[in-house]
């Protein structure tokens, strides 16, 4: 009997307009093998399902407390009394992650939220009947579904089967992918993939392993098999100063794409952002590494137009 395969699903996001062409629900899946410093969700890099704690939502421990009592290990104590975004005194729960085992009873006491599990197992079922509601909109747009991450191809099985079953129902599709995986994992997936947003993060291996922990080979011979197998490539380059933003570096990209340039339908420029640091927070162990101020308007527009010189087509998030 052939058991469907379950996914580790952190969100599904509907009206998504950035992770390709229309209008988009996106599906984000658990677990990465990269770790991005930079990272804008990193409650994505995990594969298991985790605590978050969303300060802004808890009520106080004066005024509920019942993680306290919920947690059979003893992790979360009273912390330290401070003031809430109106000035009022406020004690909020600590919670000491070396000893909690993930077991997300706090969360379920947590009336507020404030305490939640980030990652639930869902079926292919239940995520097509979220997607389905969406079709009218993927129809009048020429958007569908992107598969996102973390990295979606690290749960091959899940994902497969469910651009199998969107392709069924008429949904286009996008896998959005760090390229760091086998190539036989990508042969899987290509009959079923109408794009693939591809994220080039730096284009020296060694500066790739140094900061990211994996070397770049992998990815772009992944990214050179696609283009020469008939694939349809969405290029996302996150642009970081200090790291990948110099004249220079944009060079490298612009040699690597021009010799792809018949697969790669967009190049998008995503300049480093903070939006993502209060996830941190909410993670309660993990802080960010990497924090600077986003380039400039007129250092992302160069690189812009650096690569349009190439032919290439090119658009800022």
């Amino acid at each position: 009997m052939n058991v469907e395969p379950l996914g580790k699903i952190y969100d599904i996001q509907g009206f998504s307009v950035q992770d390709g062409p229309g209008v988009r629900t996106t599906v984000f899946l658990k677990g990465c093998p990269l770790r991005c410093p930079w990272c804008h969700s990193p409650e994505s890099q995990r594969f298991e399902t985790e605590l978050n704690w969303m300060s802004i939502r808890c009520l106080g421990l004066e005024s509920c407390g019942l993680c306290l009592d919920a947690c059979p290990h003893g992790c979360i104590s009273r912390g330290e009394s401070t003031v809430n975004a109106v000035g009022e005194p406020i004690a909020y729960p600590s919670v000491d992650k070396s000893q909690c085992d993930e077991c997300g009873k706090c969360a379920t006491a947590c009336k507020a939220t404030a305490l939640y599990m980030c990652g639930s197992d869902m079926t292919i079922a239940e995520v097509m009947r979220r997607l389905t509601r969406d079709k009218p909109f993927f129809d009048t747009s020429g958007g569908g579904v992107t598969v996102s991450g973390g990295e979606c191809l690290s749960q091959p099985e899940f994902t497969t089967e469910l651009l199998r079953q969107c392709k069924a129902a008429g949904i286009h599709t996008a896998v959005d992918t760090t390229g760091f995986v086998p190539w036989s994992v990508v042969l899987r997936v290509m009959p079923l993939t109408d794009l693939f947003l591809y994220d080039l993060k730096c284009m020296d291996s060694e500066l790739h392993k140094q900061v990211i922990g994996t070397p770049n080979e992998l990815i772009l011979d992944n990214a050179r098999k696609i283009g020469e197998s008939g694939g349809k490539l969405w290029i996302r380059i996150p642009t970081l100063p200090m790291f990948n933003d110099s004249e220079a570096h944009f060079q490298r990209y612009g040699e690597f794409l021009a010799a792809i340039r018949d697969a790669v339908v967009m190049v998008q420029l995503l300049p480093y952002h903070k939006m993502g640091l209060s996830k941190y927070d909410r993670l309660l162990t993990r802080k960010p590494v990497f924090v600077a101020e986003p380039p400039s308007d007129a250092v992302m527009e160069a690189r812009k137009s650096q690569l349009e010189s190439l032919g290439l087509p090119v658009r800022i998030h």
